[in-house]
């Protein structure tokens, strides 16, 4: 499995298709040969440079503190009007310079793919200042592999929902991204839902009484560039839509 900052192993009906390369991106430009312009890359998304802590130390999952290096707590605007909320870290990459992941740096979302990808998107669409967050705040091992990640159990969901909870009370977001499937049916699962099928739900609007929220899933980052084209988007046309059903849902879009 490809080390990443959420639901990867786990997603493996719908999600868990390889996508085309560590670096690909929908909003990169493809290099056309070795001296292809620097200024064509994506940009590099802005790094969080604090995380929210609810409970340092939690111990409420034994395996799960076992695992882990670090909690891998929320990161962004507590103003923000979007939340977006992954299953859980993946064992990420300590070797790297600065996008490690959030099993190592403590805060979600800051993988070298996943993490660097959804953040560069919704910064394209105009939501720069939305907080990131998972469901499960610890990176699940596998118990074969230990640098591979397993889906959280139940319990462990249920022990972690509590601090989604108060995130989304915290932030008080208009809309919850939800990335990859157990995202989305973590998300309802708080509702007292249950999710059916995850690609027809994908930008269609789910509102949570509950919870206050619109919730909208999207393909995991990980993966999109196998599943957006068989939704029938071209990746510009799956960005502008995720854009655009922000802007549709948000009081006060970024622009507005």
């Amino acid at each position: 499995m490809t080390p990443s900052d959420a639901d990867h192993g786990p997603d493996a009906d719908v999600d868990a298709v390889a996508d085309s390369g560590p670096d690909a991106d929908v909003d990169a430009v493809a290099d056309s040969g070795p001296d292809a312009d620097a200024d064509r890359r994506p940009s590099e998304p802005a790094f969080p440079d604090s995380r929210h802590v609810l409970e340092a130390d939690c111990d409420r999952c034994p395996a799960l503190e076992d695992a882990r290096e670090c909690i891998s707590w929320g990161t962004g605007s507590l103003e923000a009007d979007v939340v977006v909320v992954g299953e859980a870290p993946g064992y990420g990459n300590p070797e790297a310079d600065r996008w490690q992941g959030g099993n190592w740096t403590g805060k979600a979302y800051t993988s070298r793919h996943s993490g660097r990808r959804i953040r560069r998107m919704l910064e394209r669409v105009g939501y720069d200042d939305a907080y990131y967050t998972n469901a499960v705040k610890c990176y699940p091992a596998d118990s074969d592999d230990a640098s591979n990640n397993r889906e959280p159990t139940p319990e462990e969901g249920d022990n972690c929902r509590t601090h989604l909870l108060a995130e989304l009370d915290l932030v008080d977001p208009e809309v919850v991204l939800a990335t990859g499937k157990h995202a989305t049916a973590t998300v309802l699962a708080a509702e007292g839902r249950e999710l059916e099928g995850f690609l027809e739900t994908v930008l269609e609007p789910i509102r949570c009484e509950t919870l206050g929220v619109h919730l909208v899933p999207v393909v995991h980052p990980s993966y999109q560039d196998v599943w957006i084209g068989r939704l029938g988007y071209e990746p510009e046309e799956y960005l502008a839509a995720i854009g655009e059903t922000l802007d549709r849902l948000c009081t006060t879009p970024p622009d507005g």
